[in-house]
């Protein structure tokens, strides 16, 4: 999945599945554990996760991924499974034209073909989906080649020597190269697994 000729769609909808299938299980006394993201407990994450499909659907539809805030605001403890199929119908028909996957894009690394904007949603879909299942016990259940196919587009898009400043990843973090596919995408994204 470099990013240049392949089509993300497929992986992002599988990504989302997983996502949605995940979302399903939480229950609102879970919302306020913490998460591997340090800065998110599990409701925020929820929220800029959402936000995130809702940032990439806008740059889908033409717009600027700096003019949307990757953050839902305020949600109901009960209504995160319907906020998230609304923003998945939304992300889904957003990049339903073959065009837009070509179609010069704005995400928030710069201007970049369609097709790489929504590759690194796709990255950013499965992490996040690690960090949510991480917090609530249930790692057993992801899918291990979307983590290979996120961990591909990391190595790719994010270089291990290209880290602070504005880039939003820590030093890659030493782990075993026969560990879980999870494991090692958050080890390459600056988390300890």
């Amino acid at each position: 999945m470099s990013g240049t000729t392949t089509d993300p769609r497929p992986g992002y909808q599988a990504a989302l599945d997983q996502l949605e299938k995940l979302v399903a299980t939480i229950t609102p006394e879970q919302l306020s554990l913490p998460t591997p993201c340090s800065e998110y407990d599990l409701r925020a994450l929820l929220s800029h996760v959402i936000g995130g499909i809702h940032r990439i659907a806008y740059v889908g539809e033409g717009g600027h991924a700096g003019d949307v805030v990757a953050a839902t605001g305020e949600i109901a403890d009960d209504a995160w499974p319907a906020v998230l199929t609304r923003a998945r119908a939304r992300v889904t028909a957003a990049w339903a034209d073959d065009a837009r996957l070509d179609a010069v894009a704005v995400a928030p690394w710069g201007e970049v073909p369609g097709r790489a904007a929504l590759g690194g949603y796709v990255m950013e879909a499965v992490t996040h989906t690690w960090d949510i299942a991480r917090a609530t016990g249930q790692e057993a259940a992801l899918d291990d080649t979307l983590a290979e196919a996120a961990l591909a587009v990391a190595k790719f898009v994010l270089p291990a020597e290209r880290r602070g400043d504005d880039v939003p990843f820590g030093p890659v973090q030493p782990i075993a190269d026969d560990a879980p596919a999870y494991h090692q995408l958050a080890a390459w994204l600056g988390r300890r697994p």
